[in-house]
């Protein structure tokens, strides 16, 4: 079993009792870190949000250290500019102690009842497509029912062309006066 974990702005793929440096975290020597979990890989793949949340990654602060110097030297040619400068990072050196997954319920649940995986609330997304096209929408793209090479004419709304001063628009408007209205 392990984990893809991120802290400190990078991704470290971590097995239970694994030691490793990261990025200088904001925790006491000695006291536990839960770090945030982005797969997990245990009998089956754990990736999904809601999923995710019932995992547990924690970790030991064994102890705060900076990493070797690296040593940086900037140089213009014929100019006279030289300049030597070092950084050394800070760094926390941490071990897993625990990986855990919380069982969820509610997955079994659903399974147990009969209702199929794709169906409900994580159905695919060909499924509103479906839905939309028995509906008699029409898809937006260019390739549907066109021919290859030449765009499809979009579909005008009646009230643009009533607004243009059509002629079948401009007749409904009129209005007859009826006979001994006295108009």
């Amino acid at each position: 079993m392990y984990a893809i974990v991120r802290t400190g702005g990078k991704q470290y793929r971590v097995e239970k009792g694994q030691r490793l440096l990261v990025e200088r975290m904001a925790a006491e020597q000695g006291s536990e870190v839960a770090l945030e979990p982005l797969m997990l890989r245990s009998e089956e793949t754990v990736l999904d949000k809601q999923a995710l949340g019932s995992v547990k990654v924690t970790a030991k602060v064994l102890a705060h250290v900076r990493g070797e110097k690296l040593r940086v030297f900037k140089f213009k040619p014929k100019r006279g500019y030289r300049r030597r400068t070092g950084h050394r990072q800070d760094l926390t050196h941490i071990e897993v102690t625990d990986i855990a997954q919380a069982r969820v319920k509610a997955a079994a649940g659903r399974s147990a009842a009969g209702e199929p995986e794709g169906a409900g609330a994580g159905a695919p997304a060909s499924e509103p497509k479906r839905a939309a096209k028995a509906a008699g929408e029409k898809g937006t793209g260019a390739a549907k029912g066109a021919v290859r090479g030449k765009r499809a004419a979009p579909a005008k709304p009646a009230a643009a062309s009533a607004k243009r001063g059509a002629p079948g628009a401009a007749k409904a408007s009129k209005t007859k006066p009826e006979p001994g209205d006295g108009a």
